[in-house]
């Protein structure tokens, strides 16, 4: 492979350094790197909340559920090997490669909705990062809340309006200190954890084994049964990584080799999700025990264990775990996404500013009104509506284009260019989207195909792959497929 990356004509309207393909001496993550954007990722406290939920509400054995969250782990490692791939290969964002599939100027589409989701993601995350900060000011200094507006107190905007900012200090510091903010973040939260459960074993004593076989033997008062309950927790569990598995290039991109990333994947994904859902699940089990109440938020279990040290560490450490993946996951992206409208305009840095100032507000929201919907319906809708694009951009690059790509008509808007399409819009790929995310977000929220709702995912991924196919497979021969480096 030709190791000369950079774009020979620029056109300001498609091209930034931001954008750029990244050079192969530039890159310097290993899985090391990898691994812990996925201990982070599943860390957080939203992601500790999800998985703690899935135990208690579909009925299911806590053996099931183990399965059914080990099966997510591998399957959505499967999906990112494959949407890193060509991001290691090529150097380029997500906003870049969906051009392939979408056109030029179509691929600002995709990038616009992956943006918007994000965007949601990263204001419910910096919600739940300050529920640790507000734990630690109310532990330490003995304050109460004050008055209440849209559902927090002032002690909790007060912790809110701090870590919006601290996000955005860290972000301006560019990915070299984000990386390392998360090489030490994942491996402390695993300890703490630890340390948590062991505390909490010990308070709930033998009441904890006979609370943990109540949770393994299950309800099974899932109305669709106990097979669709189990299809409906893997399906959960895949749609709560459908923000990061769609535009997983953004990261892999900064990695040296595709064996790192696998590596790291692996680790990261099916084993670091097995221990995580390990510890959450005796965590929960022993709060039943001990409070008499199932927790399912790591901040609320910490703020009733007497002990001030341990609230303090794992306060920050929580806090850390959900900032980081945060930044990674769900600030980045959007970063990308909004310098790819307008490249000659927007720099990743400015993006960042537009995509915090939104998420400010949607934070703000999330008690009062996103959380009502719950959290099962509010990952199952983001990742119906994200699936689609995945779908496209995974048949385009490995079916249509046979993993061949022409890095410079990527940044063209020649009209004779092999990604200009229609005025620089695949009118077909927008056709495959629209349908298919009907379908995939109505399995949601349609009470007929309501069965389908933990599938939601991995049906819009489906179709929208399919359907592109089907309308593309003979619009690009074998010959205009293949490109070059």
């Amino acid at each position: 492979m030709n190791d000369d990356l950079a774009i020979k004509h620029i056109d300001q309207s498609l091209h930034n350094d931001d954008l750029a393909p990244l050079p192969h001496d530039k890159r310097t993550w290993t899985w090391f790197e990898i691994f812990n954007v996925w201990s982070n990722d599943i860390q957080s406290l939203f992601g500790y909340t999800l998985a703690a939920t899935l135990f208690i509400s579909y009925g299911l054995s806590g053996t099931s559920v183990f399965a059914g969250i080990i099966l997510a782990g591998f399957i959505v490692m499967v999906l990112v090997n494959l949407s890193g791939k060509p991001s290691v290969r090529y150097g380029i964002p997500y906003p870049v490669m969906a051009r392939a599939s979408m056109g030029v100027r179509g691929a600002n589409f995709p990038a616009l909705v992956r943006g918007i989701v994000a965007i949601f993601w990263y204001g419910v995350q910096t919600y739940f990062a300050s529920t640790a900060v507000a734990l630690l000011l109310r532990s330490v200094f003995d304050i109460s809340g004050g008055a209440t507006f849209l559902g927090m107190t002032t002690v909790d905007w007060i912790s809110y309006t701090f870590v919006a900012l601290f996000q955005v200090l860290l972000f301006l510091r560019g990915i070299i200190w984000i990386t390392r903010f998360l090489n030490w973040a994942g491996p402390l939260v695993y300890l703490v954890m630890v340390i948590l459960l062991v505390l909490i074993w010990m308070e709930a004593g033998s009441g904890l084994p006979h609370e943990v076989d109540r949770i393994f033997a299950g309800s099974g008062t899932y109305a669709g049964g106990p097979v669709a309950a189990f299809f409906a927790v893997v399906g959960t569990m895949v749609a709560y990584f459908a923000a990061v598995v769609i535009n997983y290039g953004d990261f892999s991109r900064f990695v040296k080799s595709d064996g790192h990333m696998r590596l790291g994947n692996f680790l990261g994904l099916p084993v670091g999700l097995a221990f995580f859902s390990f510890l959450a699940l005796f965590i929960t089990a022993g709060t039943a025990v001990i409070f008499g109440e199932t927790l399912t938020n790591p901040v609320d279990i910490v703020g009733k264990v007497d002990n001030l040290l341990l609230t303090v560490v794992a306060a920050i450490t929580f806090f850390v775990a959900t900032v980081g993946i945060n930044l990674v996951a769900n600030f980045i992206p959007p970063s990308y996404d909004l310098a790819n409208l307008s490249p000659g305009r927007i720099s990743a840095r400015t993006g960042g500013f537009i995509a915090a100032f939104i998420a400010f507000f949607i934070g703000g929201l999330w008690i009062a009104v996103i959380s009502k919907m719950g959290i099962a319906g509010f990952v199952d809708t983001l990742g119906a509506l994200l699936a689609p694009l995945y779908g496209i951009m995974i048949v385009d690059y490995y079916l249509i284009r046979r993993q061949q790509l022409d890095v410079q008509d990527l940044f063209s808007a020649d009209p004779a260019g092999k990604y200009y399409f229609d005025k620089g819009w695949n009118k077909k790929a927008m056709l495959a989207f629209v349908l298919a995310a009907i379908f995939s977000v109505a399995s949601v929220w349609t009470p007929a195909l309501q069965a389908l709702s933990g599938f939601a995912w991995l049906i819009g991924a489906f179709i929208g792959g399919l359907l592109h196919y089907l309308l593309m497979r003979k619009a690009v021969s074998p010959l205009s497929a293949a490109g070059s480096v």
